[in-house]
């Protein structure tokens, strides 16, 4: 039966459009009332694919910015220019767009498990569990799980694996690019850290400005170029390459380290 249609992780359709109209809702003077989200670039939104397509960017909040995307998303889609100016574009969302996150994460506590259900592809962290550094081998069935949400729709990735600034970008990302060859649509946000706390769902500060910049898809030689050319050619685009260190003052950027530090699972 159509109400009860699924999506290839067997999540029932009706079920996901009804959260994602929700939490939409709860959401949306977060990023339009008491604090404003500045858009550019959402056109490119339009042109896409209807599915194969990667967003990749830098990662401020576990939820705040993935929650933020849904919103920009579906008002281009929905036919508004660098806006999600009148709720209405949630009523019929896009429902085909997932996001990788960590599976601790997404298990620790109610709310994640819901946010989960949104679109959640939960991986199994290679190099850090609870808090700590781990060195565990890739799970294949977590590779597969991306290349089959992006056969259906719209992945979100956060190359850097982390919310702490200039990280380096992880291997993983190059690799999923080179095997599955995706439309690839850089993004960078900012203010979403000094808005909420750490897990994105507390807002910290109001009147603060948050901006999200949507770039147009990389140029990538799928077979012929590198893991280590592509990911710094993810670097730059994210602006999260350590050139661009350059523009960041060394106390503010400390500052940022070090609260992050405090705050990590």
């Amino acid at each position: 039966m159509q109400f009860f249609k699924r999506n290839p992780f067997g999540h029932i359709l009706f079920v996901k459009k009804w959260i994602i109209r929700i939490i939409g809702a709860y959401s949306h003077r977060r990023y339009r009332g008491f604090n404003e989200l500045k858009i550019e670039g959402s056109e490119i939104i339009r042109d896409l694919e209807d599915s194969n397509v990667l967003f990749i960017s830098n990662h401020q909040t576990y939820f705040a910015d993935v929650v933020a995307m849904f919103h920009v998303f579906n008002a281009s889609l929905k036919g508004r220019v660098d806006s999600i100016k009148n709720i209405g574009y949630l009523w019929d969302p896009k429902l085909n767009i997932y996001f990788i996150a960590a599976k601790e994460t997404m298990n620790a506590g109610l709310i994640p498990k819901i946010l989960a259900y949104a679109g959640s592809v939960s991986i199994e962290r290679t190099w850090r569990s609870s808090g700590k550094d781990v060195n565990r081998k890739v799970k294949f069935s977590d590779i597969s799980n991306i290349g089959k949400a992006l056969d259906d729709g719209w992945v979100i990735t956060f190359p850097q694996g982390t919310t702490t600034p200039f990280k380096p970008v992880r291997k993983g990302t190059a690799f999923l690019i080179k095997q599955y060859k995706p439309v690839v649509v850089p993004i960078v946000i900012d203010g979403f850290r000094r808005s909420f706390d750490k897990k994105g769902l507390r807002v910290k500060k109001k009147n603060i400005l948050q901006t999200m910049t949507i770039k147009k898809p990389l140029k990538i030689d799928y077979d012929k170029e590198s893991t280590d050319e592509i990911i710094n050619k993810i670097a730059h685009s994210i602006e999260q390459h350590e050139t661009f260190l350059k523009v960041i003052p060394q106390k503010e950027l400390e500052k940022e380290n070090e609260l992050n530090k405090k705050r990590e699972f």
